[in-house]
């Protein structure tokens, strides 16, 4: 990797994990700067501008999203240990500082139109997908009934993660963990 790059990513991290907790609209090029002691100039030259700054943020996240949850989960056997598998992935991703970023941003840019809301509801949409085909697998391999709308498992799935990182970070449920597994067992209780 060359400098440049290795620069670029090591910014793009420190960014991700300010983002986790301040949101997208939190990042400024000077705490970056600071924290990575860079110069503002040298900084913003990576970027151009606070909205490309926060699409790359946005896609990097993704990647490691990609590369932590859903490339290892991929690898469990197919149907129901696969599903169960990334959702395992996904709780451990949310469980770190700051919590899941794209939970936290959902919020932030859910009623803000432009670029960054762009680049994280394409990447929803495609852990949606995800979550989808994997639940239709598990159909395939009978694992789950026949009739089953895989997209509707996605939705659900989608949500006990949204209970839980809302229950944990803002509630401070002690039973989060808890009422995540029973959440989780009885939807797939009712797949089968």
């Amino acid at each position: 990797m060359r400098k440049g790059e290795a620069t670029r990513t090591a910014i793009l991290d420190r960014a991700t994990d300010l983002a986790r907790a301040a949101g997208v609209e939190g990042l400024t090029i000077g705490r970056l700067a600071l924290d990575l002691s860079l110069s503002k100039s040298g900084l913003f030259a990576h970027f151009g501008s606070k909205e490309a700054l926060q699409i790359a943020v946005i896609e990097h996240a993704r990647e490691q999203f990609v590369a932590r949850v859903i490339a290892p989960g991929l690898k469990a056997p197919r149907g129901e240990p696969r599903l169960r598998a990334i959702f395992e992935r996904w709780l451990a991703w949310g469980a770190e500082p700051g919590g899941c970023i794209f939970l936290a941003l959902s919020a932030e840019l859910d009623d803000r139109p432009g670029p960054a809301r762009e680049a994280l509801a394409s990447a929803l949409r495609d852990l949606l997908d995800v979550l989808a085909t994997t639940a239709r697998v598990a159909v395939d391999e009978k694992h789950f009934r026949a009739d089953l709308d895989p997209h509707q498992v996605a939705f659900e799935l989608y949500g006990i993660m949204a209970a839980t990182h809302t229950a944990a970070r803002l509630i401070a449920d002690p039973k989060v963990g808890t009422r995540t597994r029973r959440a989780l067992e009885s939807l797939l209780a009712r797949c089968r």
